[in-house]
């Protein structure tokens, strides 16, 4: 009960900017009705994006029996995430934050909703795919404003980030078997419909179980209407790009995923050339979320929000590290070792999440956010495609090795440019705390 109330003192001041004595627990976290609601919602609307991937690439190929359009069914779930993060990132301040999260919810449900019509073609099954796609980052970058604003800009935030990223985490060790059997129940449509119920409940949650907070810019809709929106989150993001310290962070968040879905890319044809088969493809696929969960696990709750600081760039540095052990050619047993120990080091985003929100200016952390959110999904999309092409020429054990190799120096360059700003994070906090 005392952790509880902590819990809940912290939240209620959000500015509070100086370490606590010891680490707050996940448990603290939950102890924020706030939190659990958020939390709740995205598990919700995690459910119903995953049932949706599943079924609507089941649809499309059922409607053109066309393997490329399948596949091109969850590209579009990538690509169109910059679109939403750069045109449309001014919404996130623009506009109350409950608000937002509410109508890209409903949003959601609705295309969702039309895909369900029976007249619905190839084509506007694509373009609705699009248009999730595109509201997806804005939904992404308010709820982790939001965040910063139920739980502080404090180690909870850190936490109930991590919290969310366990979750979706999870979902891909459990979610697409689900979507799977749930498939051999009941046709794609009607799967879609549970998609339509999870949008829907994920909204309610976030009207009746969040507070009403004001806009963060004054800025509003009216004021000039939609080529103002662009503008303005075109103006936002070239101020949140400008910021060195915030610019050098993005690069940490954006350029190690890039690599680190390489093995995932390829899992299939390696599987094939371990001759692993079937089960063997799904330990490829699990090893890595697998060790992301334990590695955020322990970061959270044992190591010290100075210690998770500590230890973020050594991470980032060493984390892409055990995909250079495949160029010796290892067996099933190893690699899956390799992937859960390339796994554990992402806990260095802990320590990222706590210096992004702490360098962003509060006037710019819905666009910050939003951003971070689409680059992150864009720069996926490339490494995958990039993976691709690597392996067509190279093979796949030496594409996942120069993957290793290649990004371990990307991440040791980036992170002495993040090394380089720490000294203007440090004294623009220190000016905060007095």
């Amino acid at each position: 009960m005392q952790e509880a109330a902590r819990g809940q003192e912290a939240a209620a001041h959000p500015t509070t900017n100086e370490p606590p004595t010891r680490s707050p627990g996940y448990a603290q976290a939950f102890a924020v009705p706030e939190f659990r609601a958020v939390f709740a919602a995205h598990a919700l609307s995690l459910l119903g994006v995953i049932v949706s991937e599943i079924a609507l690439s089941v649809l499309v190929y059922d409607l053109t029996g066309s393997p490329l359009l399948s596949a091109l069914t969850f590209a579009l779930g990538f690509l169109p995430y910059v679109v939403g993060g750069t045109l449309l990132a001014g919404v996130a301040d623009r506009f109350p934050a409950r608000r937002v999260l509410v109508i890209c919810d409903l949003v959601c449900a609705a295309c969702v909703a039309l895909m369900v019509a029976p007249g619905a073609g190839i084509g506007v099954l694509l373009l609705l795919r699009c248009a999730l796609a595109v509201v997806s980052p804005v939904f992404q970058g308010t709820r982790m404003a939001t965040l910063a604003d139920i739980l502080g800009d404090g180690d909870l935030f850190v936490l109930g980030r991590s919290l969310l990223r366990i979750v979706s985490q999870s979902a891909l060790l459990v979610g697409y078997g689900l979507g799977g059997l749930l498939l051999t129940v009941v046709t794609p449509r009607h799967a879609l419909l549970i998609t339509v119920g999870t949008f829907v409940a994920s909204a309610v949650l976030l009207r009746a179980g969040t507070g009403h907070r004001p806009a963060r810019s004054g800025a509003r809709a009216g004021q000039g209407g939609q080529g103002a929106l662009v503008g303005d989150s075109l103006r936002g993001a070239r101020q949140v790009l400008a910021h060195p310290r915030v610019r050098a962070l993005l690069l940490l968040f954006w350029i190690p995923p890039m690599f680190a879905v390489v093995p995932e890319a390829l899992a299939a044809p390696y599987a094939d050339a371990l001759g692993a088969g079937s089960t063997g493809l799904g330990l490829l696929m699990c090893a890595l979320p697998v060790g992301t969960i334990a590695g955020e696990l322990y970061a959270g709750s044992r190591l010290r929000p100075a210690t998770r600081e500590r230890i973020a760039l050594p991470l980032v540095c060493a984390t892409l590290l055990p995909y250079v052990g495949y160029a010796l050619r290892p067996g099933l047993t190893a690699s899956l070792l390799l992937l859960l120990v390339s796994g554990a080091g992402s806990a260095y985003t802990l320590g990222l999440d706590q210096w992004f929100v702490r360098a962003v200016p509060e006037e710019l952390r819905g666009r910050a956010m939003t951003l971070l959110t689409a680059g992150l999904m864009t720069i996926q999309g490339v490494g995958m495609a990039l993976a691709g092409v690597a392996a067509q020429f190279t093979g796949v054990r030496t594409a996942v090795a120069g993957a290793g190799a290649l990004g371990t120096v990307c991440c040791a360059l980036l992170a002495l440019g993040a090394r380089r700003t720490e000294g203007r994070d440090r004294a623009d906090h220190d000016m905060t705390d007095r």
